[in-house]
């Protein structure tokens, strides 16, 4: 039933108080530098490629090594670029390299840089072609299971480097370096030497050897007659 006014009662409409949203922390960027280390290697001797991908990385500073991982001049001075870079890295900074191996010979050595010389000093880490960022929980975790996965990788190889070289010790092939001489050459380099008018220099001539690869193969070769010529024997 209609009211006497002609008017439909409705109860007064109820307001719902919201709580206040509470105020966010705001998001801040890390304020370090981005700082890039490239260094050739046996295959790749130009850093172009190198240098080119970390300035798109927006590194301020890069390092490049310019010897290779192995070498006598690796070993004599070592990495002398990396560890200037790590010496100029701060707290909140990140270095960043082109391939993991650039920065790392071994998972060992690599895991060491980026755990203790990185991670406990508040360094981050980011490698660009395997796009692995340790300053992320993410990126961190990949890089754990990336180390995992390349050292397990090195194991295989060797396991089937060593099956290779025991297949080709029963099929009587032996591995390493060719022999700088044959057993005929070794024949005749005694058959020459044997003869006083043959000298070692002209047996080294003659093979393309030097004096020391024909003593370590031929040994010492007493000519059957006396020296004519003053030669000495090899």
């Amino acid at each position: 039933m209609r009211p006497p006014n002609g008017r439909i009662w409705r109860p007064p409409a109820r307001r719902i108080s919201m709580p206040k949203p509470k105020p966010t922390a705001p998001t801040t960027q890390s304020t370090g530098l981005r700082i890039g280390y490239a260094r050739k290697s046996k295959e790749d001797q130009d850093l172009s490629l190198q240098r080119d991908a970390l300035q798109r990385a927006g590194c301020a500073q890069i390092y490049e090594e310019q010897v290779s991982r192995a070498g006598p001049r690796r070993a004599k001075k070592g990495a002398t670029e990396l560890a200037n870079a790590l010496r100029a890295l701060r707290p909140g900074d990140t270095l960043v390299v082109w391939r993991l191996d650039r920065l790392g010979g071994s998972v060992s050595e690599l895991i060491r840089v980026v755990t203790h010389e990185l991670a406990d000093r508040g360094i981050g880490f980011e490698s660009l072609t395997e796009k692995i960022d340790t300053s992320t929980a993410a990126g961190n975790m990949f890089f754990q299971i990336a180390a995992v996965f390349a050292e397990y990788e090195r194991r295989q190889l060797i396991e089937r480097t060593h099956a290779g070289l025991e297949a080709a010790r029963a099929r009587g092939r032996k591995g390493g370096r060719k022999p700088a001489m044959t057993d005929k050459q070794i024949q005749l380099a005694r058959a020459m030497l044997s003869d006083p008018a043959t000298t070692v220099a002209d047996v080294c001539a003659h093979f393309g050897i030097s004096r020391t690869t024909l003593h370590k193969h031929v040994g010492s070769v007493t000519p059957l007659r006396g020296a004519a010529d003053g030669s000495s024997p090899a």
